[in-house]
């Protein structure tokens, strides 16, 4: 199995189905409930594990019971949580996200600030066996000590780039930045992705892509600008789904795939999760759903 390390944050989630986003102060009564693991990198460890990589995670928790719960899950599902860091009297990520009945998500976040920013438990260099590392960009400072390792290695180094950062040459660092499309507006004002990118591409010396739901995903191929259409689907819950998707996207790297094809398996990744209501989690798919689900797109 390919082993991919994910550094970045790791939260547990309530997530509520509700008829549509609140928009004034009164009660509003949920249609379901599930409570699970969540968090960029954290799900996107997850997905590599059910995808039939070997996972492990480098992220920082309190010790209370959601750190407990955050762990057992991932534990549970195969991630290996040797780097994960448990800090004494800090309070550990949660979020409480609502889902409409499009699949659309309203997500809202909390993290200690009180939590350390020191890095230096990780490794300077990459775990025996390690094949690619993921990073995400709630905590530059570990990741950026995992990619230099990455680099380092020779292995693929990719960075979910969902936000702008401060640090201004965090993402060179990368072999591979997946961009989302309001990063990539952000960082060109740009409204059109495919320009945006081409605009960060010209002066980028990594591979780039953009996702933008079901738009599909914009990619850097020698020299011009690619596209891989989004897949027709009744989505059910998005949540997660960006997670499966860089998850998905490190493994195939890791493997060797180019990156036409890696793109190709993180997208039907990210579709399949979709269709499934609970977050990146449960919805994450199999390998084999995956693979089946391209013979047949094949196939038609």
């Amino acid at each position: 199995m390919t082993k991919v390390l994910c550094v970045g944050i790791a939260t547990l989630d309530y997530v509520y189905a509700v008829e549509g986003v609140p928009r004034r102060g009164e009660k509003y009564r949920a249609l379901d409930l599930v409570v699970i693991g969540g968090g960029t990198a954290g799900t996107a460890a997850h997905a590599i594990a059910r995808l039939g990589g070997r996972a492990m995670l480098a992220t920082r928790l309190g010790d209370d019971p959601t750190g407990d719960a955050i762990v057992a899950e991932l534990e549970a599902a195969g991630v290996d949580c040797a780097l994960t860091r448990r800090f004494s009297g800090l309070r550990s990520p949660s979020s409480a996200v609502l889902v409409d009945p499009q699949g659309e998500r309203l997500v809202t976040c909390y993290a200690d600030v009180r939590t350390p920013d020191d890095a230096s438990f990780l490794p300077a260099r990459l775990p025996q066996g390690t094949r690619a590392v993921l990073a995400d960009v709630a905590w530059v400072t570990g990741a950026r000590r995992l990619l230099s390792a990455a680099r380092e290695a020779a292995v693929p180094g990719v960075i979910d780039g969902d936000r702008v950062v401060d640090d201004k040459s965090y993402f060179d660092l990368a072999s591979h930045v997946a961009y989302s499309a309001a990063t990539v507006r952000a960082l060109t004002d740009l409204e059109d992705p495919a320009d945006g990118l081409a605009k960060l591409a010209h002066s980028a010396r990594n591979w780039l892509c953009v996702t933008d739901g079901e738009h599909g995903i914009w990619f850097t191929a020698k020299g011009t600008i690619d596209h891989v259409p989004a897949y027709r689907i009744a989505a059910v819950d998005t949540l997660g789904a960006g997670d499966v998707f860089h998850g998905a996207l490190a493994l195939a790297l890791g493997e060797g795939m180019t990156e036409r094809d890696a793109v190709g398996f993180a997208n039907t990744a990210a579709a399949l999760k979709c269709l499934r209501f609970g977050g990146g989690r449960i919805g994450a798919p199999s390998r084999a759903e995956v693979e089946a689900f391209m013979r047949r797109q094949n196939s038609a």
